[in-house]
């Protein structure tokens, strides 16, 4: 199957880069379209709705932090045909969202090599692949 358009989920973390290779080196074999998405979840999302505070201030420093490292992470795979996007929500539904929004054929996350069922059904990459409008490479990321 030649992939078209593919959406590569980052965590921004520096293990992003191995995962981001996984995806540059299928777009430059299959010249397919890449974009880059990284989710911030809303604090009142993560936390059930419930935060006391206003943390619109820091809601706003974790989107500049993640901007700046969006760029550095699209600066270091020099890919001509990619996007970045920047979103906040719940994870696994705004990569779907975005998925569905830019028609991909492919999503490419990171799937961190932790063991045991309940940290599997836990992680983000077990996550998208249940309700994805499209195919799910789940790139293992070990820390060495």
């Amino acid at each position: 199957m030649m992939y078209k358009r593919i959406v590569l989920a980052v965590d921004l973390t520096d293990e992003s880069i191995l995962v981001a290779n996984k995806a540059l080196s299928l777009c430059q074999s299959t010249g397919a379209d890449l974009t880059i998405i990284h989710v911030i979840e809303s604090l009142n999302y993560a936390y059930g709705g419930d935060v006391p505070i206003d943390v619109t201030d820091i809601q706003q420093q974790l989107k500049e932090t993640a901007s700046e490292r969006m760029a550095i992470l699209a600066a270091q795979l020099d890919l001509p045909n990619q996007d970045t996007c920047i979103t906040q929500g719940g994870i696994e539904s705004e990569i779907h969202r975005i998925a569905k929004e830019k028609q991909a054929d492919l999503i490419v996350v990171g799937s961190h090599c932790k063991h045991g069922l309940a940290l599997l059904l836990g992680s983000t990459a077990s996550g998208v692949l249940h309700d994805a409008p499209c195919d799910v490479l789940a790139v293992r990321v070990k820390k060495d």
